[in-house]
């Protein structure tokens, strides 16, 4: 973390499961591409590919799938 934290001014690294609520664990890369459009994540790192979300255009769902799952 420490090394981490010099290169990018960022003391936190996060580590967690990755999924929303309610939804199954990320096991593609378009799984991934689907949570983090979803969620109120700003960037997404798979491998050499840096995704940033202020950059992309927004997700168009035909279908609000919060509207299935309560606040915690």
């Amino acid at each position: 973390i420490d090394e981490f934290y010099k290169m990018s001014g960022c003391p936190v690294v996060l580590n967690t499961s990755f999924n929303l609520r309610g939804e199954p664990l990320v096991m593609t890369p378009h799984d991934a591409y689907l949570c983090f459009m979803r969620s109120g994540l700003d960037y997404l790192v798979m491998g050499n590919f840096v995704l940033d979300k202020s950059r992309m255009r927004p997700l168009k769902e035909t279908v609000d799938w919060r509207a299935y799952f309560e606040l915690d």
